[in-house]
């Protein structure tokens, strides 16, 4: 009895591990069959058990098998191993299969090398051709910076506000590496603003507006970019402030300053000029009053050691007299009145 239960249960090991491939292959084929299907009637050429490996590769089946169909049926020769390659690098498979149709339909020369090398750059490949089949035009300066106009000033000191419009196409072979759609307004907004500058006046810039499009364009602002300038027109030009009279006036009134300034600085010398002098005057008074005090102490000496008699003092004091009396009649000084009240 033992002997059959085990022999029972070696014959239901077989047959569930069969139960469970015959399963799993279903699942297998349910879930890819429909992708083949889709690659046998459209000729795609990717067979069933490659569509297993993509899933071991972690590649989605659904996106290749629909790239591919997409090329095969637009007449693009696309092989199955390069499109996974350039999904596992992380590329936009369907827009690179995308953008090679529309060039393929344009007659512009794109290799499917070129077209990942784009895309893994970073750069929208589909958008890339569709914009060198249809010209973008680019306003400049760029209204989303917050300026409208770009302002630059004439010789004759006039400022000149204009606002171009820039029509460009992509440069297919500089897209790598190319300089992006910023660099041709800088460029663009450099050219006018130097074109305005060499103008002799401001009416000229007024006068042929063309002036300025064709000065920029033959500078060959679009070398190094990713695309190629076809047109710069003017939209608008209009005439700002008189800076150059701003620039004077200012001028004037900084040197207005500075002259104030210089004359106070003279004027504070002046100053301290004319008080160093009154007391220097009043020093110098000072000494001579110190000395007119010692005028009666030599008297005194003199007449102690008998060098002057009495005549003699009152003869000084007639002349102090006379000259005092002389000073009253002719305006004299405060000084000879001060000498002879002492």
């Amino acid at each position: 009895m033992g002997t059959m239960v085990l022999a029972q249960g070696w014959l239901i090991l077989p047959i569930a591990l069969a139960v469970i491939i015959i399963l799993a292959g279903l699942m297998v084929i349910i879930k890819y069959f429909s992708l083949w299907i889709q690659c046998y009637t459209t000729r795609a050429a990717i067979g069933f058990l490659n569509l297993i490996g993509m899933s071991l590769r972690k590649v989605n089946a659904a996106v290749i098998v629909r790239s591919k169909i997409m090329g095969v049926k637009a007449g693009l020769l696309l092989e199955t191993d390069p499109l996974e390659a350039h999904y596992l690098a992380g590329g936009n498979v369907p827009n690179v299969v995308r953008a090679l149709i529309a060039a393929n339909r344009a007659g512009i020369d794109l290799g499917f090398k070129q077209a990942t090398a784009i895309d893994l750059a970073g750069r929208d490949v589909y958008e890339a051709v569709a914009m060198s089949v249809r010209p973008r035009v680019i306003d400049c300066p760029d209204p989303t910076k917050g300026r409208a106009t770009i302002d630059a000033v004439a010789m004759d000191g006039i400022q000149v506000k204009a606002k171009a419009r820039v029509t460009v196409r992509t440069n297919i072979d500089r897209l790598i590496g190319g300089a992006t759609q910023e660099t041709i307004i800088a460029r663009v907004g450099e050219g006018i603003v130097t074109t305005i500058g060499s103008a002799q006046s401001f009416k000229k810039v007024l006068e042929n507006p063309d002036l300025i499009s064709q000065t920029v364009l033959a500078k060959g602002l679009d070398a190094g970019t990713a695309y190629e300038i076809l047109s710069i027109d003017i939209a608008d030009v209009d005439v700002g402030e008189n800076i150059g009279a701003k620039l004077q006036a200012d001028q004037a009134e900084a040197d207005k300053r500075v002259a104030q300034a210089k004359a106070e600085e003279r004027r504070a010398m002046a100053m301290a000029r004319e008080a160093e002098m009154k007391a220097l005057t009043q020093e110098n008074r000072a000494k001579v009053v110190l000395a007119e005090a010692e005028i009666p102490k030599a008297i005194s000496q003199a007449f102690r050691e008998g060098k002057l008699g009495v005549m003699d003092y009152y003869g000084i004091r007639n002349i102090q007299a006379d000259t005092h009396m002389r000073d009253s009649i002719g305006g004299g000084s405060g000084e000879s009145k001060g000498e002879t009240k002492k």
